[in-house]
This record gives C-alpha cells, structure tokens and sequence, in this order.
C-alpha cells in the first residue's frame, strides 16, 4: 500500500546518508545492499542539543516530516539574518568609504577639542555658529569659575579649609607645589594661618560676588557638568583635579542646547529659564567682576602665590566687561578660547560647507586625554583615516594632574612613542601638531630655562631653537617605533590663533585628501 509519506521518507534518509558518509560507521548502518536505507539511532546517540537533530526514538513518518518541515524554515530563518547581518555590513563598509575618519589623540589640555573648534570654524563655520548659546554656557562657567577661584584664593576660606572646593581648589587643573612653572601654583600644599584675616578690599568682593556660587551651579547643571552636583562629598585630592573644569561626557545633557538653535525657525525665547537667569546675576555682577581683575591687591596676591590665570585654559577675566554683559553673544575667538574637557569619547560629524568640499563628512573622535582615559582609545585605532597628535610644547615645566612626579612633556614622549609603535596603526597617516608655542614662547622669553627641565637640550633659550629640538626629537621616536615606514605631518601651532591655525589646516585637509585618493587609486 502506497504510504503518502513514502517519498518523503526516503529522499530525508538519502540525505542522512550523503551527510554522514558511507564511512561513518558510528551513526550510519547501511542495511541491504543499494537500499540506502538508515537504521534507527541508538538511545547513546540521540541528543536534543545537536543540531540538525537525529531523529528521536520511535519517530514516526509523519513526526518526521513535521520535524523536517522545522529544520527547513529554521534554516531559511538563519540564512536570511546573516544576509542581513552581510547587507549591514557592506552598507558600513560603504559609508566609511564615503567619509573621513580622524583621531583626535594627545593629554588633557593638549588642544585637542580647540583643534577641533579650528576645524568647524574653517569647514563648518555654520554649524559652529548655531552652537553659540551652549558655548556662552560654557564660556559664563569659565569665567564664574575663575571668580570664585580668587576669592577662595585670597579669603578665609583658604585658610580654614571651608571652600566647597577644599585647600587645593586649582583652576582648570594646572598645579604642582614646588614647580617654578610660572601657571602652576604652589599655594596647594602652602596654608594660611588660621588667625590670618584678609583684607577689607577681599571681604567686599566676597560678599557682593556671593550670588556667582548660585551662577555656578546653575550652568553646571544645565551643562550636565561631571561631578557637579558630588563635590562636596568627593575627597579634596580628587577636587582639586576636577573642582574648575568644565568637563562633560560624550553625549551628555549639554547638547541638548545645541540643538535649540539647529533650525532657524526655533525662537530664542525657548532658552532656558535658569540660564536667563544666571546671565541676569552676572550681568548684575558685572562691574565687580571687572572692579576685582583690576585691584592691585589682587594681582599682587595672585602673584605672591604664584597663579597666572592669564595662561590657563577658558581665561575670560581681561574680558568679563563684555561677556557678563546680559546681550553677551560669543564670537568666534572666545568659543575657540573656551575650556570644556572631554570625559569619555565624542564622535564629531562635520558636513563640509566649504565650495570644495561641499557636502562631504568628515568624522572626528575627540577622546578624553587623562591617564585614566586612555584606554579608550584603543578601539578607534581601527579603521582611521588619520591620526592627529597633538602636544603642549608649553608642558616643559609642568606636571601631571594625575601623577605629579611626572613631567608633562615627558608623558607626551611616552605617549607617541605607544600611539607610534601600535600596528594597528601601521599603514594610518600620522600628523603631529606642537601646541600652544604662544606660552611656551611667553616663558622662554621670561627667563625659564628649557634645559633645566630636558637635560639633553644644550642649544639657545629661544622659541626657535626649542621647537626645532622638538620636531627632531619626535620625528625620531615616530621613525624608530613605526612598525612600518609611513607618511609624517609636523606642525607648529597656536591653536587659538585663528589665521595661522587656518593655514595649518588647509595643508592637513589637502595632506589627508591627497592620501586617500592614492588609497582608492583615484591618483
């Protein structure tokens, strides 16, 4: 009698037997010769877990045609999400193709994320435009902070160790005692004397300044600043690494003011309450803020403390007539000017606005530079156009925040020549930019003397002797640690000097574009 199944039957046990092979004795007995016919597995070779399954003991036709039916549609299943997993990837594949990718590498306080300022103000002036009311945010902050700084500084609240910020309150994390650098203070481990009373002059800025601590903490959280809302319980150590800057992580809350000014039909009547508030208090404060960075008495204690502020990142004080002005809006210097540290990594997309890259996107990685952070850095290394370096020539005589036996340049040269040496970047385009050369030529000139600080330097104490010393010596740790020979782009740069900057740039741009055209044999 013709079973409907039959058929069915015998193509699935022609096809046990052509996966199994006639030699697989194990699990595979051919029962009469030409038959092709499989004998039923045994107890020990039935698993649930192995896939395709044996057929389980004493299935019958049609469990077994159910079962096959099972094995085929979970199949199609699996082959249609890894076509889908292929498609997505080739779309990646394309889109990276499509874009160019850049490492924004160096310490804290390198320049790294004013580079990148230089770049939007050069490419995507628009874009940087738009981003003006969250830059003000930032800008007020800095300059509140420094405020209350010298107040902590010179008052009572040093002394007694009564400051939110504790005894090492240090702005924007430039301090060593002991150090002769002329930004770094030594009053961090020096107390006043507990009977020690300041003047009338620091009592009066104190108590009308007062309302700047309501200011601060209003921007901060707005900013979503890190550890703004933890710093009384946080220990003074970690304070005085953190308590002035203005740091943010990655894709923290301090974009959404980004964002209320991406389209031009957004009134700015939509800016937030407290912060037209907080700018109603400075604009109120504004004439004791300028009455304070002028009084003779504070400058002589700022300099008997050994604090420069006018050589720290996000220094507003020479300025503060016009920026705690209620109709404040940044210019492009002052954005360039304005410190925000980067906590974590930030993805950066930029759609070229300039006629010969119109449209074009260009991706840029700005990751956080503090010890601690740099092990975020490995899983960008993959897959990057370039990477660009960048060093504070400046750093000669300062130390780590993080570690304050190390030099500051010295951990630069321990930095490149690891970024140097990594072979996932054997083939990737290395530019190196040598920063800030403004202050380091403003202390050479004051009499600090480089070779005090690098013992190998024996040549004149001028700027163009120092940073000819520090090309030579980097470009010979990029040669001896490269894995394999690869182009190398040294710069010296100001970054907040828009015009020479912009220079820079323009032979960056053209130095990346000429590399990846030959990488698509397009030249």
């Amino acid at each position: 009698m013709y079973h409907p199944f039959s058929d069915v039957s015998a193509g699935l046990t022609r096809l046990n037997c052509a996966r199994h092979g006639p030699d697989d004795d194990d699990n595979m007995s051919l029962k009469g010769k030409g038959k092709g016919k499989a004998s039923a597995p045994s107890p020990s070779q039935y698993n649930e877990n192995q896939w395709p399954p044996y057929p389980p003991p004493g299935e019958t036709d049609l469990e077994k045609a159910l079962r096959v039916e099972e094995e085929r549609e979970a199949r199609r299943v699996s082959d249609a999400i890894d076509r889908a997993i292929e498609s997505e990837r080739q779309a990646v594949r394309r889109r990276q193709k499509e874009e160019t990718r850049l490492l924004l590498l160096g310490q804290s306080e390198s320049g790294k994320s004013t580079m990148l300022k230089n770049f939007q103000l050069a490419f995507t002036p628009k874009a940087l435009q738009a981003e003006s009311d969250a830059w003000r945010a930032v800008i007020h902050l800095n300059l509140v902070r420094s405020v209350n700084f010298i107040i902590d500084l010179l008052s009572n609240a040093v002394a007694s160790n009564s400051s939110p910020y504790g005894s090492s309150y240090l702005p924007h994390g430039n301090g060593h005692a002991g150090d002769t650098s002329p930004t770094v203070s030594s009053f961090a481990h020096r107390r006043l004397s507990a009977s020690q009373q300041p003047s009338a002059e620091i009592r009066r800025y104190k108590l009308a300044l007062s309302p700047l601590r309501q200011v601060e903490m209003i921007l901060a959280k707005q900013l979503s600043v890190h550890d703004a809302g933890s710093q009384g319980t946080l220990p003074s150590a970690l304070l005085s690494a953190r308590a002035l800057e203005v740091s943010v992580r990655g894709g923290r809350g301090w974009k959404s003011l980004l964002r209320r000014r991406a389209h031009e039909d957004v009134p700015t009547s939509n800016y937030p309450e407290e912060l037209e508030n907080a700018r109603q208090i400075l604009d109120a404060c504004r004439a004791d803020i300028v009455s304070l960075w002028a009084s003779s008495g504070v400058q002589i204690g700022l300099k008997e403390e050994g604090v420069v502020l006018q050589e720290q990142s996000g220094f507003f004080l020479d300025q503060a007539a016009r920026i705690a002005d209620i109709n404040y809006e940044p210019t492009f210097d002052d954005i360039l000017k304005a410190r925000l540290q980067t906590v974590g990594v930030e993805e950066h997309r930029l759609v070229m606005e300039t006629a010969a890259e119109t449209g074009q996107q260009w991706v840029f990685y700005d990751v956080g530079g503090a010890r601690g952070q740099r092990a975020s850095w490995v899983p960008f290394f993959d897959d990057v156009n370039a990477i660009i370096f960048l060093c504070s020539t400046a750093g000669f005589n300062e130390v780590l925040l993080e570690d304050r036996t190390v030099n500051r340049l010295l951990d630069s040269f321990n930095l490149w020549k690891t970024v140097c040496s990594s072979k996932m970047l054997g083939s990737t385009q290395f530019i190196l930019l040598l920063n800030k050369t403004d202050i380091l030529e403003a202390r050479l000139k004051a009499g600090i003397q480089f070779s005090n600080y690098v013992k190998s330097y024996r040549d004149e104490n001028d700027l163009p002797h120092v940073t000819d010393y520090l090309r030579k010596k980097f470009i010979a740790m990029h040669h001896h640690h490269s894995p394999q020979p690869r182009q190398l782009h040294v710069h010296s740069t100001c970054a907040i000097d828009i015009d020479t900057t912009s220079a820079v740039l323009m032979r960056i741009r053209d130095a990346i574009l000429v590399t990846n055209l030959i990488a698509t044999d397009m030249l």
